[in-house]
Parts: structure tokens; sequence; C-alpha cells
């Protein structure tokens, strides 16, 4: 290792060196300062590598659901046109035929097929109120079976990777976990840069564990930009600081999500409470927004008859509005209900846009897309698309399964440095070291400035130099176990 993280030995009593009674006092200096940074580095592993670890495998999971699903489900999600057909049905009556298939459930979204090989996906919500998502045929309206979308192999990485399936303390833990990333990432970049010549020494003495510490500040020093990049994008999707940043928003007159303008009529719903069990591509900027109610029209014509739309009518009229297929479509839920078009926007969150349509006359009630969002509602959507590696095509696709594959390697490599220096006795082997906070106003700005931004690392924060000063220090057997100074 660069630095080493065992005590001196003890010698005589003088000026210049520390009485036999007493432990070595920390390296002063650049030293001193790498050793305290590369001792909070140390900890928080503790909280994060776990963390990552599970978000990283998850999100790698998520990235290729549309390659995994079809193949783990093949007789539900791919299809093939027949020889003697060149049209598709029409998507009333693949509704039909799920109605049929599944007469006591309520039918409540369609998503056309990604391209000419997959089938058309209904969510229904059964009469126990439990979700399926049904594959229909799109040449032959057969139904061709159905699934719980939260059971998949895909769905259950999604559970997981938003709160651990665990509710809201789950989502407190990934919090915590990702506060504490940041400050793990930021150090590592110290170590890295302060500790360079010290590995390049050790790689060329042969010294035990250095290429595995070299390669390990290699692969940090590259993921570490991505991993910043990750870490801010996700924190809207978080319990503690998304509700203190909507709320902080919303008090400024701006949102994280859209408020659809075109919504004025009571009762109101949202279009994520039209789409309980589906995990389409909705925009997450938009799932909050408000959803118009259809006017029932008089009652009737000239001859007494009344013109009601369906969901091949949406669909027409979204595509003439200008909507990117395919498109999932929000069935309308009663009377006054409309139908709410989300266009196809997976690799260009600019092209968010959804548009309500009228049940009945088929007229548009309102359209609402990324240009009608608040300012900090497309900074917000455009980090979403990073986020989820679809923004840039291709490139950002391929960049976020290298950053996770880049993640899931620091997450060994960081625990095997320590296995391979552990110390012998019952000792964590941390380096010694303390940041010298009171000598060093700026440090102390940073960590309260820090602690504000993200709550859940300042309350963390506090509890572990409280548990430092009032148990560690007083409790001998647990100051040599942590190797407190």
């Amino acid at each position: 290792m660069s630095v080493s993280t065992r005590p001196a030995l003890p010698t005589p009593p003088g000026p210049h060196g520390p009485s036999r009674d007493r432990p070595p006092r920390p390296q002063r200096g650049g030293g001193g300062w790498f050793r305290a940074v590369w001792r909070w580095h140390f900890y928080a592993s503790f909280v994060v590598l776990p963390v990552l670890l599970v978000l990283a495998v998850t999100g790698l999971v998520y990235l290729f659901r549309f390659q995994l699903e079809p193949a783990l489900h093949p007789d539900l999600m791919r299809v093939e046109q027949p020889a003697d057909r060149d049209v598709v049905q029409p998507y009333a009556g693949q509704l039909r035929a799920v109605e049929r298939a599944h007469p006591d459930a309520t039918v409540v979204s369609l998503a056309e097929p990604r391209d000419a090989g997959r089938s058309t996906v209904v969510s229904v919500t059964e009469a126990d109120g439990s979700g399926r998502e049904v594959f229909v045929d799109p040449w032959t309206a057969e139904v061709l079976g159905d699934l719980d979308p939260d059971t998949t192999v895909s769905g259950t990485a999604i559970r997981v990777h938003a709160d651990l399936m665990a509710g809201r303390p789950g989502d407190l833990l990934v919090e915590l976990g990702t506060c504490w990333a940041i400050v793990m990432t930021l150090s590592g970049y110290y170590l890295f840069v302060r500790g360079r010549r010290a590995r390049r020494r050790g790689v060329a003495s042969g010294r035990r564990g250095a290429r595995l510490r070299s390669r390990h500040g290699a692969v940090g020093a590259v993921a570490g930009v991505g991993l910043l990049a990750m870490l801010v994008t996700g924190l809207p999707w978080t319990g503690v600081w998304g509700e203190q940043v909507q709320g902080l928003a919303t008090r400024t007159g701006s949102s994280l999500w859209s408020t659809d303008h075109g919504a004025q009529s009571e009762p109101l719903s949202t279009l994520d409470e039209s789409l309980p069990h589906s995990h389409a591509e909705v925009p997450w900027a938009q799932q909050r927004s408000e959803v118009p109610r259809s006017e029932p029209p008089s009652p009737g014509h000239a001859d007494g008859s009344v013109a009601v739309a369906n969901v091949d009518t949406a669909i027409e009229v979204a595509a003439a509005q200008g909507l990117r297929r395919p498109m999932t479509v929000a069935l309308p839920g009663d009377e006054s209900g409309t139908f709410s078009v989300i266009g196809y926007a997976f690799d260009a969150p600019s092209d968010e846009r959804t548009v309500h349509v009228d049940q009945y006359g088929g007229t548009v009630r309102s359209s609402y897309g990324y240009d009608d969002y608040p300012a900090l509602a497309r900074v917000v959507s455009q980090g979403i698309g990073l986020h989820e590696g679809r923004s840039l095509g291709a490139l950002s696709f391929v960049a976020a399964a290298a950053f996770c594959l880049a993640v899931l390697v620091l997450c060994v490599t960081g625990p095997l440095m320590w296995w391979r220096r552990r110390p012998s006795g019952r000792r964590t082997g941390a380096p010694r070291g303390r940041l010298p906070v009171r000598a060093t106003p700026w440090l102390a700005v940073a960590l309260v400035a820090l602690g504000v931004f993200l709550p859940v690392f300042g309350v963390s924060l506090l509890l572990v130099l409280l548990l430092d000063r009032f148990v560690l220090r007083r409790v001998p057997a647990l100051g040599r176990f942590f190797e407190t100074t």
C-alpha cells in the first residue's frame, strides 16, 4: 500500500518522539490529510459498497430489459407475421379479445408493439386488484397469455433498485448509500491524485497488492465521473431529498414534475394513476401531470346517435399531432375519462409529449410535453434520460453498461484490497488520521454545506461524529477495533 496503516514503533521519550505509554500521533501535513481522507473513504465503503453493488446489478438488468424479457418469454413477447397478412388487426379488436379472455378484469392501457416481431401489451387490473400484462398477437388478435409485471426479472430489478422492496426504510437506506457514495467518490479522487507517486513506486518494486490498488484507482478515476452523474440524477427519486427539493421548487413557482395546464376540470386525476400496473415508458416528468376529463355530448345528434371514439381513433389523432410511435394509451376509466396517448421518447427526452383525446368526439382535450415543462423539470427529465442510459442512443446505452460493470469491479477490488492487508487481531485495519476541521474553516464550511444539501448525509454524519466522540473514544475495546486516533 502507498501509506502504511500500522502505528509507528514506540521511541524513547524526548522532544522529537512520543513516550512509550502514549499512542503515536497521527502524521501531520500532506500525509496526515491523506490518512484522514483514506479513513473516511474506508469507513464509507461499509455503507456504500452493499448499496452500490445492488444498484449496479439491478441497473444492469433494467438496462437490458428489452433484450432479456423477450428471451425469457418468447411465447408471449415474440410473434411472426403470417405469410398471407400485411395489415395488423385494429387495436379495438385486440382489446375486445383481451376482455373476452379476462371478463372480470378492467383494461387499463395498451402499448403498441416496439417492432414488427413483438406483441401488443395490454395492462389490466384483475378483480382482486392485482395487475397483469396481457400479450396479444397484433396480426391475428389472438391472446398469447399474461404475466405479472412485478414478478418478471426486470420488474423485480426495478423494485429492488427503487427501494430494495422494503418501502420507506429501503428507500431511506438507498438514499443513505447514495449520499455517502458522493463523499466516497470525492475522497477517492483525492486519494487517486495524492497517492499516484506511491502507487507507481509500489508497482515498480513489486510490492504485494500494489497492482490491484493501481487498477482500483484507475477504474475509479474513470467510473467516478459517471458515478457522480448517476448519483446526482438519481436523487430526484429519493424520498427525503426528492420531496424536499420538490417542496422548495413548488414554493418558488417551479416543479421537478410537469403541471398540465390543459387540465381544468374537476375531479382531477394524474397520469400515473391512469397506469397503476404498467411498466411502460411513461415520461417521468409527466407521471404527476393532471389528466383532463371528457365532456359527454348532448343526448344525441339529429338522428339520435352519439359519436364515440376508440383507441384507434385516439392513436390516429395523436399521430396527427406529431407524436412518435410506438405509443402507449391509457384508456378512459369512466364516462368522463380521456384517452391519454403517450408518445415514444425513449431515446430523446425532448420528444416527451402526451395528448389527451376526448373519448366521445375524438377531439384533443389538451396536449402537454417537454416544451411546456418548467425549467427544473426539463433538467430533471434530461438527467433521468442519462441515468437510464437512453438519451444519446447506443452511445449512452454502452456507456451505462460499462459504468455498471466498472462499479461492480470497484465493489470487488475494494474489499479484496482490505483482505490482503487486513491486520491480525480484532482490528479493522482502518487508516489512522483526523481531518483538521477546526484548523481548516473551508473544510468545515464544505461539510456543513454538503450536509444541508444532502440532509440524510448531514444527519448520518452528525450521528457518526457523536458516536466517535462519546462512545468509541470512551470504550477502549471499541477504540482499538475501529482504530480510533
